[in-house]
């Protein structure tokens, strides 16, 4: 995926224009935010679940090295086989590697987050091996050569009806097919890969390091036919996914599927404990895990951007964030959008490359509220945003504005000067008590959107002054 960080604004300007991409977008955020509100009205309990699985993840980071330790051999106890990857390029050579060594001619992925992180796809061709993306949404998207701008619908961005248009190009379906129609012929060319598949790629929700165990979470039972119909499966997870017991997992259970798709719970949980073992009816004949850093050491090094690292990729933050609803997740320029993208990006990219990310944000504080992991995330926002000005990347005009206003302020002559010569300015390009200025330099841009209203005629250090009386 090409890393576009650097261009959010005219990103922002295209997704701004775009009818269809604002239609998609509503449609898919005011579902998602009624869902998990109905979801979680049955959940008497929800805060204190909430405050248990933010605690457990602080834990585990605080510890991760010892649970990352423990995962691992248990995991090779249960005769399954552990890699470790420190960046993209050596995650895809793990994998083409892998395959290429067994003969894999084509492999069933699910949704992985990391392998866009990484590139796999792109990888896997040039190796000489089809990847085949089994989650609809990343069929469909696969389909149309395209990347994901969500983490749980990766196909929000696109109307029913820009589906049905591409079903019937690449497909050929009716082009009044409806939804039935449309996922029937999915289904059939899935199957054929699923059927010839050697090897099943998927993501992790949750590792257990007790148990050695992968957690599975989806609802189209694509993933079950992934990791029980190849001769290999391949799972893949970020450092920062791995939990310490298996009696930790029904809160993250209870948690997970209402925030990300409000259901009480999925329709398929796979828990993973190796390869098939004798006596078992499915399963593969090989099982490994592989763990990606790609930039989160540095992430869980950083005690300030630590708590980052919790997520549990439900996307309820992008749901809830009135910047996402308004520009969705291709805006962002990677694979990690909204909120958690804007604190994430940073710290796995760099914040030269991403520093508008963290700008993209009102703080209105709704991410932070709906976070089932209780993930600071306004904090780390103005923590990036701290750190932008600090290291002197915020941009010029923005550094020489705020420059001139700290000298001003630090002069009570000169700023209650200035500001009885902005009132009467202010006059001149005020219409019904609001500033209108068309042709002011700076504020053109910003007053197309917001209202500003006329100073008023006498400031409040002059009515102090006077014993607060009313003027008028």
């Amino acid at each position: 995926m090409e890393i576009t960080t650097r261009t959010f604004k005219s990103n922002s300007s295209r997704a701004l224009a775009d009818r269809e991409l604002q239609t998609a977008l509503k449609r898919a955020t005011t579902a998602f935010v009624e869902k998990r509100a109905v979801a979680l009205e049955t959940l008497e309990d929800f805060e204190p679940l909430r405050s248990y699985c933010g605690a457990v993840k602080a834990h585990t980071l605080e510890y991760l090295d010892s649970y990352l330790e423990e995962l691992i051999g248990s995991i090779e106890a249960r005769g399954g086989q552990v890699h470790f990857a420190g960046d993209a390029a050596e995650v895809n050579r793990i994998v083409t590697d892998l395959a290429v060594a067994r003969g894999v001619e084509t492999v069933v992925k699910s949704k992985s987050m990391v392998s866009e992180e990484v590139g796999l796809n792109e990888a896997l061709e040039e190796a000489g091996v089809t990847p085949i993306e089994t989650d609809l949404g990343e069929y469909i998207l696969q389909l149309d050569e395209d990347v994901p701008s969500h983490i749980i619908g990766p196909a929000v961005h696109k109307t029913k009806e820009q589906i049905v248009r591409l079903f019937h190009d690449k497909l050929g379906t009716a082009l009044d097919a409806d939804v039935p129609a449309l996922t029937a012929a999915a289904r059939r060319v899935l199957r054929e890969g699923f059927l010839g598949a050697d090897m099943g790629i998927t993501g992790v929700n949750f590792a257990v390091a007790d148990t050695g165990t992968i957690v599975l979470v989806e609802n189209e039972g694509n993933i079950r036919i992934s990791t029980s119909r190849p001769r290999i499966h391949l799972a893949i997870m970020g450092l920062e996914k791995v939990i310490p017991r298996i009696k930790d997992l029904p809160a993250f259970m209870t948690l997970l599927p209402r925030s990300a798709t409000g259901q009480k719970a999925s329709s398929y949980v796979s828990l993973i404990t190796g390869p098939r073992r004798d006596g078992e009816p499915e399963g593969p004949e090989e099982f490994h895990l592989l763990i990606v850093d790609n930039g989160r050491s540095e992430v869980l090094a950083d005690p300030k951007l630590r708590d980052a690292l919790r997520c549990i990729r439900c996307g309820a933050c992008l749901n809830a964030c009135p910047v996402y609803q308004r520009v969705g997740g291709h805006a962002y320029g990677w694979v990690y959008s909204g909120p958690i993208g804007a604190v994430l990006d940073p710290g796995l990219l760099g914040l030269e490359a991403t520093v508008n990310l963290p700008q993209a944000s009102s703080l209105c504080g709704a991410c932070g509220e709906v976070c089932p992991v209780k993930i600071p995330l306004p904090d780390l926002l103005i923590e990036h945003r701290k750190r932008a000005v600090e290291w002197g990347l915020t941009p010029r005009p923005e550094r020489l504005a705020l420059g001139a206003f700290a000298f001003l302020a630090g002069k009570p002559a000169v700023w209650e000067t200035g500001t009885r010569l902005a009132r009467r300015g202010a006059g001149l390009v005020a219409k019904d008590g609001f500033l209108v200025g068309e042709w002011l330099p700076v504020m053109r841009a910003w007053l197309r959107e917001r209202d500003f209203p006329q100073p008023a005629a006498v400031s409040f250090r002059e009515r102090w002054r006077r014993g607060l009386k009313d003027e008028s």
